[in-house]
């Protein structure tokens, strides 16, 4: 019986991830129709903003059992991989129960959220009126529960023994019937057996209120935020899924601030999260990079570009950066672009006698150039964090970006000449190879339409043609039709781009969710206040405090991922360089996108930076076996030393970044 529900709930988890992938295609379907609409009919329309909404919330709350039976949620697995395979099995305990706890609790609280909203038809106030508060709070409800129950699953499956097997059982029948209570007291009032079940459960939650043994508004905010970074760091070292810990820990601030009542602002600021328009262009920029990928366009590009690189000494590692450039305009994911560089670049180089290290570095950093290059899914969620215009952070990133593809552009040709044997000519590799490279047209056809969708998605967002979500529906259809032409297009193609998709954005989703919920309540507690006084109070001058504001990203760099730095820091600094900006000579209004900037320059170099660089991990997966992770991180410090040079200019020298989009603003 058991074992006969396991399997269930992880048949539903698969399909139901695979299926609300499909969301997104209709995501982009309506957002064509809502431009075409303003701009062919001129008769601009509501209900398009609301459904795509709807969509994507459905999407990111439904796939979190997919994600979750997959094991696809993003931790800091450094110590973990380190541990003894016993101390292993601990530490996944530690994270299910961990995640149960969390998960329960804010099942729990969206549940009667959800069913108030139902009861009263809760609507958006809009032109087209939809009941979309309703459909986003019950959505948010169904993944929690989601959530939950695959957590359970798993944690059933951990143990062998009987006994520890039938306590996980009995556990979750305790916790899906008080959900299950809650629901029917709703509806059918407490005069019966779930209600009485109901009122036990609520009476237990209040007798174990936390503020009762410690509560921490007895305690200064100094020693809090301490606690709090003590708690955050300890729970990122076991390995448990980011979204998991800072859920968890401000699930723990609201109790313990606020008792049981608090978690209605968790799910409060969990619900804020759906209504984020500007959010949907996430999934949409991800999806049109997949089709991109699985289109085969990395491949034409590089072979493209191999053809007009001439007879310069070094023209394949040059072309390898000016395609990396082309990728990261289509994608703005790190990862995705650093292994595709891998699989392609990287055996034809080696296989031309391209100098091992010289190689190496130049793809990951040439890779890394996704995090600056719009549209950087980083720039998009520190927007959204900072609260600037997401297309002015994207111009502010554009001339930075480049100004670092042509620092490697310029090390490499310099390092090529000096010793002519870390690369051949082009002549010398076409009688090595013995081949010479030649692209069909239907393939060329494909690069001169990739060219210009990015030309178009980016124009119009410059342009202020298209809002940025909007731009991103288009691209999806702009990747699809060159997909067509390259006779890459099918239906394999597309569902193996969702469910990639999907999976992506469902391991992302859940990390901002905890992290939007852990801000809130820490801002709300005056921790916020706290952090700008404390950097106000350093008594240094304004450059020095932006130093010492990029000095702890690149600490917690070395242990913590960009989208957790983000949401910890970006809330806190961004506002104390904004209350800076006459003193470092900027008007408030560019401060936080100069500083945006910056940020996303810091996380760049950690992207790159060892022992933790992500992006040497994601090339030695897709390396040969002989290529060591320690020649990787040799390889990268001199382009680590280039990226610095490059953030030290922007950051005293502004107007690098901000010319552009001053421009473009008039």
């Amino acid at each position: 019986m058991i074992r006969a529900i396991e399997t269930a709930m992880d048949g539903f988890s698969r399909f139901s991830g695979l299926a609300v992938a499909q969301f997104y295609l209709l995501c982009a379907a309506v957002t064509i129709w809502e431009v075409i609409s303003r701009y062919v009919f001129h008769a601009p329309t509501q209900w398009a903003f609301e459904v795509v909404m709807v969509l994507c919330a459905s999407a990111w709350m439904i796939s979190s059992g997919y994600v979750t039976f997959h094991k696809r949620h993003i931790g800091i697995t450094v110590f973990y991989l380190m541990a003894s395979d016993r101390t292993r099995w601990w530490l996944d305990l530690l994270a299910l129960v961990v995640g149960i706890a969390a998960l329960f609790m804010l099942a729990d609280d969206t549940l009667v959220r959800a069913l108030e909203a139902v009861s009263l038809v809760e609507r958006a106030g809009s032109a087209w009126n939809s009941p979309m508060p309703t459909v986003l709070k019950s959505i948010l409800a169904l993944g929690a529960v989601i959530y939950l129950c695959q957590l359970l699953v798993n944690t059933n499956r951990h143990f062998f023994s009987f006994v520890a097997r039938s306590i996980v059982v009995a556990v979750a029948v305790l916790l899906l019937l008080r959900l299950v209570s809650v629901a029917g007291v709703h509806f059918a009032g407490e005069d019966n057996l779930l209600g009485a079940y109901h009122g036990m459960m609520s009476g237990v939650a209040e007798a174990l209120d936390p503020t009762q043994i410690i509560s921490l508004r007895d305690y200064d905010i100094a020693t809090v935020s301490i606690g709090i970074v003590i708690a955050l760091i300890a729970l990122m070292m076991t390995g448990m899924p980011l979204g998991v810990v800072t859920l968890i820990v401000s699930i723990a601030c609201a109790l313990l601030f606020f008792g049981p009542r608090g978690l209605y602002l968790v799910s409060t600021n969990a619900y804020g999260l759906l209504e984020n328009y500007p959010l949907v262009a996430v999934p949409l920029f991800v999806l049109m990079a997949s089709i991109l990928e699985k289109a085969g366009i990395a491949e034409d590009l590089f072979d493209a570009m191999s053809i007009f690189a001439g007879n310069l000494r070094g023209g394949v590692a040059v072309q390898t950066v000016v395609v990396a450039v082309v990728m990261a305009a289509m994608s703005g994911i790190m990862g995705g672009e650093i292994v595709m560089l891998g699989l392609v670049a990287l055996p034809q180089m080696l296989r031309l006698g391209y100098d091992r290290k010289l190689t190496i570095g130049t793809i990951c950093a040439s890779g890394s150039l996704a995090t600056l290059i719009p549209p950087s899914i980083v720039m998009i969620v520190y927007a959204l964090s900072a609260q600037v215009s997401i297309g002015d952070l994207f111009m502010a990133g554009a001339v930075p970006g480049l100004m670092l593809a042509l620092f490697y552009v310029i090390y490499v040709l310099i390092r090529c000449a000096l010793n002519p044997s870390l690369a051949p000519t082009a002549e010398e590799a076409a009688a090595r190879q013995g081949t010479s490279k030649s692209l069909s047209s239907n393939r060329m056809a494909a690069v001169v339409l990739s060219i210009f969708l990015i030309t178009c998605v980016m124009g119009s967002i410059y342009g202020g043609i298209a809002s940025i979500t909007e731009a991103a529906g288009v691209g999806v259809f702009g990747a699809i039709l060159i997909a067509a032409v390259r006779f890459r297009f099918n239906w394999t193609m597309l569902q193996n781009a969702l469910a990639q998709t999907m999976t992506t954005v469902g391991t992302i989703i859940w990390l901002i969710l905890g992290a939007v919920s852990f801000v809130g309540i820490y801002n709300l507690v005056g921790g916020g206040d706290f952090m700008r006084s404390l950097f106000s109070g350093l008594d240094l001058p304004p450059i020095g405090i932006i130093f010492v504001m990029m000095a702890v990203l690149m600490v917690l760099g070395t242990f913590m991922e960009w989208i957790a730095i983000l949401f910890i820091t970006v809330p806190i600094f961004a506002p104390v360089v904004v209350g800076m900006a006459p003193e470092l000579g900027l008007e408030p209004e560019w401060a936080a996108v100069w500083f945006g900037v910056l940020f996303v320059m810091n996380i760049q170099i950690y992207f790159l930076s060892p022992p933790f660089g992500p992006a040497c991990f994601w090339l030695k997966s897709v390396a040969p076996k002989e290529i060591t992770l320690q020649e990787i991180f040799i390889a990268v410090l001199p382009f680590i030393g280039l990226q610095f040079i490059g953030l030290m200019m922007v950051l005293f020298f502004p107007e690098i970044a901000l010319w552009l989009p001053k421009l473009l603003n008039g």
